[in-house]
């Protein structure tokens, strides 16, 4: 049984798509064991709760330094047992001591087919109008391994997106998300925990 802990800074409906996917069967083996976020006000902690899921919030604010944090933060997901960490839109550097103590064992899940639009600055819909200024045709999304760079892990899966006339970002980022990171995500955590990858 994969033991997983999802991490996450704001609404959660990738964690939404992980938890339905799971319930649905179509991830299998795996148990979700803590939904962690650098923000107490993030409506995924609440998904979580919901599901009688442990809820946590660590965040950088409440530290005197990004040292401190990133120590307090490991020791936290220490204490998880973890298998594998999922990073679903969650905004906050992960600490080097964590890649390379979880090397091969954190994904994430980026907005767009990498390698285009990825890297510092490229999140949310920032992402999604940098696709639209440079008129691409098509984007999607790609579940990663995270390593000690930004966005630059082994690809495990991608899905591309159509580009529409009259796309705006916030359009855009629907479709990819309803599309693509809803699919690749949990299918990429069920190969993980079937050892299918």
């Amino acid at each position: 049984m994969l033991r997983i802990g999802v991490m996450v800074s704001g609404g959660g409906t990738n964690l939404q798509a992980v938890m339905d996917a799971m319930d649905s069967g179509r991830i299998t083996n795996t148990e979700l064991a803590v939904v962690i976020s650098n923000n107490a006000n993030a409506y995924a902690l609440e998904r979580a709760r919901l599901r009688g899921i442990e809820a946590v919030c660590i965040s950088p604010k409440d530290y005197g330094s990004r040292d401190a944090f990133n120590e307090a933060f490991l020791a936290k997901v220490d204490g998880y047992h973890l298998d594998l960490i999922v990073l679903a839109g969650f905004l906050v550097a992960i600490p080097e001591a964590m890649t390379r103590k979880y090397e091969g064992r954190i994904i994430n899940i980026h907005p767009s087919l990498i390698p285009s639009f990825c890297g510092k600055g490229y999140y949310g819909l920032k992402v999604h109008e940098a696709a639209l200024a440079r008129g691409v045709k098509v984007t999607g999304a790609t579940v990663h391994y995270v390593d000690s760079g930004m966005d630059t892990g082994p690809i495990i899966l991608q899905k591309a997106v159509e580009v529409k006339k009259g796309d705006t970002p916030e359009i855009l980022q629907k479709r990819v998300m309803e599309e693509a990171e809803w699919v690749i995500l949990p299918q990429a955590i069920h190969m993980i925990a079937n050892q299918l990858v």
